[in-house]
C-alpha cells in the first residue's frame, strides 16, 4: 500500500462540549490551521490527507479505520476551536484519537494546536503520543517529517518538538514566528476539507435562518497585542503581538470560498480583526470592489470601533461584530486588564447598530472581583445593551491565560476533565470569585442565559428585526436547558 506523509485530524466531540445545544443551534466551523498547514505542507511536498472527525462526526473506529486506509507516517491531531478557549475543551477527545491510533494502525502521532503549545510537558507525559508540537506548527511538522522519511531517529533539529528518547523526556526550543505569512500560510486546501458539512451559528444567520451552510472561516492576522488576564489565544505565539496576512491574499480567498464552494457566511476567526485600520479597511474596500454579497462576523473591542468606517463594512458584508463587554463592573474589568468605561459601551453599540450592522455582545460573570451584586450589574448592562445575540460565560482558567498561572499558583479548584472547561458541558467547573464560589457563578450564569433570551423586549426587538421565525427559533433555543453536575443536576 502506497504511503502518506501525513494525515492532519481535527478532533470533535459535539455532544460532549455542547449537550442538546450541539443538535442545531451550535456551529460546525472549517479548520482553518489546518487547512493552511496541509497547504504549506503539500506545497513543501508531503503527500497529505486531512480527517475532520469534528464535520464528519467520526467514531474512534471510524478514524482508525481511515488512517488505516492512508496508511500515513504520521498522524497530527491539531487542537484549536470555535474560539481560544475551545482548544483545552477538546483534549479530551483529542487525547482518545490519540490513544486509539497508537492502539490500531503503525503511524506516528504527534499533537499540536493551542492547548499543547500552553501546556506542552504535561501533553507529552499525559497522552498516548509519540511528539507534542509546541508554537505555531508548520515548521516543526516540515522537520519531522524530513526526518521520518530519512528512517532516522534523531529529532534534536527538529523546532518546537517534545519528545522522549533513551534519555528521557526532550524538548527542543520553539521555532520562529512565522513573519511571511502569506508564503507559509496561504490558501488553504479547502479541498481536503469536507466544505459542504460546515454549519455557521444561529444568530450568525438570523437574516436567512434556513440557510447556514456551506460556512466559511479565515485568519487575517495572528495574535493579539492586549493582554486580558483570561485569554490564552497567545499560548502558540509566546508573547502579545500581532502579525497580518495581506488583503490581497484574503481576497484571493474569500474568492474561492465563495465562487468554488458556494460560502456565503464567513467568520473572521482573528482574535481582534477591527484594530489596524488600514489592514481591515483596505479588506472591506476589496469586498465592496468584488461585491460577493457575503454575510461576514468578525470581532472588535469597544475602543478599536471608528464609527466612521462601519457604514462602508456594512456595504461590504460584515454584519456582525462580536464585541468583549464582559462585566458592568469598572473594578471588575479593570481586575481582569479590560479598561473600559460602561458609556462608551453603550454609544459603540448604539452606534454599530445604527449603521445596520447587528452586535453579539460578550459577557464573563465570576472574574476575581465578581461577587452577586456586580454579576447582576452585568447582567442589566446585557439587558439595557439589548444586543442582536449574546454570548454569557463563566470565567474559566484556561491553559495559557494569565488567570491558569495565577490558579495554580493559589491552588484554586480547576476541572478534573479537559471537557470540564468546556462553557456548555455536563461536567464544567468555573472559577470561584474572591466573593462566592463556582456553584453560584455557573448558576448565576445558566439563569442569566434564559432570562434575558426569554425577555419580552429581547424577543420583540428579534421580531421586528428578523420576523416571527426567528423568533421561534429563540424559543425553541431556550427550551434546552443545560445540566450541570457540580449543580447536582
Amino acid at each position: 500500500m502506497a504511503q502518506t506523509d501525513i494525515v492532519l485530524i481535527n478532533p470533535g466531540n459535539r455532544r460532549q462540549i455542547y449537550q442538546e445545544l450541539g443538535n442545531d443551534f451550535s456551529a460546525v466551523e472549517p479548520p482553518f490551521w489546518i487547512a493552511v498547514m496541509a497547504a504549506y505542507l503539500k506545497i513543501c511536498g508531503f503527500k497529505t490527507e486531512v480527517i475532520d472527525a469534528n464535520a464528519d462526526n467520526l467514531s474512534l473506529e471510524d478514524i482508525t479505520t481511515r488512517i488505516n486506509e492512508i496508511n500515513p507516517l504520521l498522524s497530527s491531531v491539531i487542537v484549536y476551536g470555535s474560539q481560544p478557549s475551545a482548544s483545552t475543551q477538546n483534549m479530551t477527545v483529542a487525547g482518545n484519537i490519540c490513544r486509539a491510533i497508537k492502539n490500531n494502525t503503525s503511524s506516528k502521532v504527534a499533537i499540536g494546536g493551542l492547548h499543547p503549545s500552553a501546556l506542552p510537558r504535561r501533553t507529552l507525559q499525559d497522552e498516548r503520543v509519540d511528539f507534542v508540537i509546541d508554537g505555531e506548527g508548520p515548521y516543526t511538522l516540515e522537520h519531522l517529517l524530513r526526518v521520518l522519511k530519512s528512517g532516522k531517529t534523531d529529532y534534536s533539529s527538529v523546532p518546537g518538538l517534545w519528545y522522549h528518547d533513551r534519555d528521557g523526556l526532550q524538548c527542543n526550543p520553539r521555532a520562529p514566528l512565522i513573519q511571511d505569512l502569506d508564503r507559509i500560510l496561504s490558501v488553504g486546501a479547502w479541498d481536503l476539507l469536507p466544505m459542504h458539512k460546515y454549519k455557521a451559528h444561529n444568530w450568525h444567520c438570523f437574516d436567512d435562518i434556513e440557510n447556514r451552510m456551506p460556512y466559511g472561516a479565515i485568519y487575517t492576522s495572528l495574535g493579539c497585542p492586549y493582554s486580558c488576564i483570561f485569554c490564552c489565544i497567545n499560548a502558540p505565539f509566546g508573547k502579545p503581538a500581532i502579525r497580518f496576512r495581506s488583503p490581497e491574499l484574503i481576497i484571493e480567498e474569500i474568492g474561492i470560498l465563495v465562487e468554488r464552494y458556494g460560502v456565503k457566511n464567513i467568520k473572521i476567526v482573528d482574535e481582534l480583526f477591527v484594530l489596524n485600520e488600514k489592514h481591515y479597511m483596505t479588506i472591506v474596500e476589496l469586498l465592496i470592489k468584488r461585491g460577493y454579497g457575503v454575510n461576514i462576523w468578525a470581532y472588535a473591542r469597544v475602543d478599536t470601533v471608528n464609527p466612521d468606517n462601519l457604514r462602508k463594512m456594512k456595504k461590504a458584508g460584515i454584519n456582525w461584530l462580536a464585541l468583549g463587554i464582559e462585566s458592568s463592573n469598572p473594578k471588575v474589568r479593570d481586575g481582569a486588564r479590560k479598561k473600559m468605561k460602561t458609556k462608551d459601551i453603550k454609544y459603540v453599540v448604539k452606534t454599530i447598530q445604527e449603521s445596520g450592522i447587528r452586535v453579539i455582545g460578550n459577557f464573563i460573570f465570576g472574574l476575581p472581583d465578581d461577587n452577586m451584586h456586580t454579576m447582576e450589574e452585568t447582567f442589566q448592562l446585557a439587558v439595557d445593551l439589548n444586543c442582536e445575540f449574546a454570548n454569557f460565560y463563566c470565567c474559566m482558567a484556561y491553559p495559557g491565560s494569565k488567570l491558569y498561572d495565577i490558579a495554580i499558583e493559589k491552588g484554586w479548584r480547576l476541572p478534573t476533565e479537559w471537557h470540564g472547561y468546556s462553557q456548555h458541558s455536563y461536567e464544567t467547573s468555573p472559577l470561584p470569585t474572591k466573593y462566592i464560589d463556582s456553584k453560584e457563578v455557573l448558576r448565576f450564569r445558566d439563569e442569566a442565559f434564559h432570562r434575558y433570551f426569554e425577555n419580552h423586549g429581547y424577543l420583540s426587538m428579534i421580531e421586528d428585526k428578523f420576523g416571527s421565525k426567528v423568533r421561534k427559533h429563540i424559543q425553541e433555543m431556550t427550551k434546552t436547558r443545560l445540566k450541570r453536575r457540580i449543580l447536582g443536576e
